[in-house]
């Protein structure tokens, strides 16, 4: 790709809004839909997103792990999904969250990172808990590739606060450490660096300090998990122009009828729009 990924997301962003939309082919929802629970049922699923809204938003999301249970033939259906989203113009996170060491986070990488993989999207979520240092591989791929990382910062499961929230030798959270290394990363970039950090849109209270960040925030949990514009806005306030939220199941459960879904995504996308109006916007503390 001739373009950094920070420049085709604000591009992207300016043109639709902010929106990420996700593809969570859940079996409870091909239930939902009246689909086979099966590489067939999740095949239309993922295209019937693709058809619905693939057009309308900035970026979709599917998560990778829904493909995968339905072996090489859900991987299949991930590659093709990957493949369309993308020429009907949305950028495309393949939510992954790999994280490895070595010479398999390397091949990770090879995988969801260059251009001649079929999995390659135009962003990968990535686990920077065995530390940051073990994402070199995806971090230097992707920046030659032209693609963008999103790294786990400050997530909303329960189980993660033991981790995310605890204090390194230096007095800074495990979360803010991650948020800073991230910078180091965008320095100097414009008008965002290519790796991004995953907040929670539901976390509750934090202190961490994003000023630096340079670098879009993808915040999941927008609708059915209770996230609000107004918690966006409260979280990331003079930074909320770099925030991507992401809605899934708010959308999903309009399916199968491809307008409903359309119309679905289109109204949550313009419901978030304001939050892009000022992409590279300095940012502050999220209080």
């Amino acid at each position: 790709m001739s373009e950094s990924f920070g420049v085709r997301l604000a591009a992207k962003v300016a043109a639709s809004g902010p929106l990420v939309a996700g593809i969570d082919p859940h079996p409870g929802l091909l239930a939902d839909w009246g689909l086979s629970i099966d590489a067939n049922g999740l095949e239309r699923f993922a295209l019937t997103c693709v058809e619905a809204f693939g057009a309308e938003v900035a970026l979709v999301k599917p998560q990778a792990a829904f493909f995968e249970a339905f072996g090489s033939r859900g991987v299949a259906v991930l590659e093709r999904t990957i493949a369309e989203a993308r020429s009907a113009g949305a950028l495309v996170i393949v939510d992954a969250k790999r994280g490895d060491i070595g010479s398999t986070m390397a091949a990770y990488a090879t995988a969801f990172l260059s251009d001649d993989s079929p999995l390659a999207g135009d962003a990968l979520t990535v686990s920077p808990y065995l530390g940051f240092g073990s994402l070199d591989p995806a971090l230097e791929l992707s920046a030659k590739t032209g693609r963008g990382l999103f790294v786990l910062a400050l997530t909303s499961n329960k189980e993660g606060a033991s981790v995310q929230r605890a204090r390194t030798d230096t007095g800074v959270s495990i979360a803010q450490s991650i948020v800073d290394s991230a910078a180091e990363r965008n320095h100097g970039a414009d008008p965002l660096g290519h790796v991004g950090v995953v907040i929670g849109a539901t976390v509750g209270e934090t202190t961490l300090d994003l000023s630096r960040l340079n670098g879009a925030v993808l915040a999941p949990g927008l609708g059915a998990q209770g996230g609000t514009v107004a918690d966006l806005r409260r979280l990331f306030g003079g930074i909320s122009g770099q925030v991507l939220p992401s809605s899934s199941r708010d959308v999903l459960r309009h399916g199968p009828d491809v307008a409903a879904l359309r119309a679905a995504a289109v109204a949550t996308r313009e419901s978030v729009r304001e939050l892009g109006e000022s992409t590279g916007a300095a940012g502050h503390s999220v209080s």
